[in-house]
């Protein structure tokens, strides 16, 4: 499932596109006929990402919802749009561009009422400037949960998964199992920092990067890393894998139903 940092690139992609321009909504598929006819033919007044949800706001206060899931994706393109291929749930047509969205796990239209409901069920995003930390903090410091599942909590923090996750609490030292109640203030001001710049420098690079510059392959004399989500990391499926700061294999376990890494010498519990 994509993490927040793709949703928000969406956002702004999308915007580029269409922002200011008046649509036309179809639903080659079908599956979303009746809400592509109360789009079609309105301007879209702005995009956002919030966490892993995307937001087109129409004139008429009338908001698109989508949520990827694991197997939703967006092409675009310029010029006239070829012809649908495959599960098209929406197309959106504007002056110049054309995008296309198959396979979402959501694609509504919400009300007012309903997108700021939307927002009140999601903990604060560290990719955006109105996001309070504070909410987020008063959650893990009454929790006997573990990190790890707390930050995959999107009630809790919105937008991180367990790339950002894993690789977070590695670089803060915390053990993931770690209860969310031993985390103290001054802890918690650092983790929450450092999502925030590892999320906004993926936003800007497409790209996660985690590992700090002692750690670069061209540092240490390794090799780079080859995995389909790119970036260099310490912990993130590098399991039975040495740890790139203290040499100690990595570990792999499964908590609240994802695959956990971790370093048992440089994040213990």
């Amino acid at each position: 499932m994509p993490e927040g940092h793709v949703i928000f690139r969406l956002a702004a992609r999308h915007a580029e596109l269409f922002a200011g321009d008046k649509v036309i909504a179809a639903s080659p598929q079908g599956r979303f006929a009746e809400g592509a006819a109360l789009l079609s033919g309105s301007v879209l007044s702005g995009t956002e990402s919030y966490g892993k949800h995307l937001l087109h706001h129409y004139a008429g206060e009338r908001t698109l919802h989508v949520h990827l899931g694991l197997y939703g994706r967006f092409t675009d393109g310029a010029g006239e749009p070829p012809a649908p291929v495959g599960q098209v749930r929406l197309r959106l047509t504007g002056e110049a561009h054309w995008l296309d969205l198959r396979g979402p796990a959501a694609c509504e239209i919400l009300t007012p009422e309903e997108t700021a409901a939307l927002r009140a069920r999601l903990g604060p995003d560290p990719l955006r400037d109105d996001a309070d930390p504070e909410a987020a903090y008063a959650r893990v410091r009454r929790s006997s949960a573990p990190l790890a599942a707390l930050l995959l909590d999107q009630s809790v923090v919105a937008g991180t998964g367990l790339i950002f996750v894993t690789e977070a609490l590695f670089r803060a030292g915390l053990g993931p199992r770690t209860p969310g109640r031993r985390l103290g203030r001054p802890g918690w001001d650092a983790l929450w920092a450092d999502l925030v710049e590892l999320m906004r420098a993926a936003a800007a690079t497409g790209r996660i990067d985690t590992v700090h510059t002692p750690h670069l392959p061209e540092v240490m004399g390794r090799p780079p890393r080859v995995d389909r989500h790119g970036g260099e990391v310490y912990v993130y499926r590098r399991a039975d894998r040495p740890c790139h700061a203290c040499g100690t294999a990595i570990r792999q376990a499964p908590l609240v139903g994802r695959n956990l890494y971790w370093c048992p010498v440089c994040q213990p519990e």
